[in-house]
C-alpha cells in the first residue's frame, strides 16, 4: 500500500534532520506547495560559524540550545517566499514557539509534524494554520 502524501513527506523530513548539527535533537523541516518541494531546514549553525558537535552546544537560560537556528526557520529562509503562501511544513517536530511564528508570518498554511514537542504558545501562534499531529 502506499503511503499518504503526509507520511511521505514527513519521512523525507526524518530525512533531512539527519544533517542537524547540533545533538541534542535532530529536527528537518520541508516544506511543500501542491505536492512538490519548496525547501528543506534542519537545525544547524549560522553559516561558517561553529556547530555544536564540534564545539558543543551553547546553552541559554531556559535550557535551550541557541547556537543552532531550527529547521523551520532555515527552510523559510531558503525558500523562495512566493511560493510559502498556502505551503504545508512537513516538521518532525512540533514547531517552538519561534519556529510557529516564523511559519504562520511567512504564510503556510498547514503544519504536519510527527513527535510531539508541545509548548503553551502554539495556540496563539498557529491559531489561523491547520496543525496536524501524525505520530509514527
Amino acid at each position: 500500500m502506499r503511503k499518504s502524501w503526509d507520511h511521505y513527506f514527513l519521512d523525507i523530513a526524518t530525512e533531512v534532520g539527519t544533517r542537524s548539527t547540533c545533538p541534542r535533537l535532530h529536527v528537518g523541516c520541508v516544506i511543500v506547495k501542491d505536492k512538490h518541494i519548496v525547501s528543506t531546514g534542519y537545525n544547524g549553525s549560522i553559516h561558517g560559524h561553529d556547530h555544536c558537535e564540534d564545539v558543543g552546544c551553547l546553552i541559554n537560560d531556559q535550557g535551550r540550545c541557541i547556537r543552532t537556528l531550527h529547521a523551520e526557520l532555515n527552510a523559510v529562509l531558503h525558500a523562495d517566499r512566493s511560493l510559502l503562501k498556502g505551503a504545508t511544513a512537513y516538521v518532525t517536530h512540533e514547531p517552538c514557539e519561534n519556529c510557529a511564528k516564523t511559519l504562520a508570518q511567512s504564510g503556510i498554511a498547514r503544519v504536519v509534524f510527527r513527535d510531539a514537542y508541545p509548548n503553551k504558545w502554539n495556540e496563539h501562534f498557529l491559531r489561523d494554520i491547520e496543525v496536524i499531529h501524525l505520530p509514527k
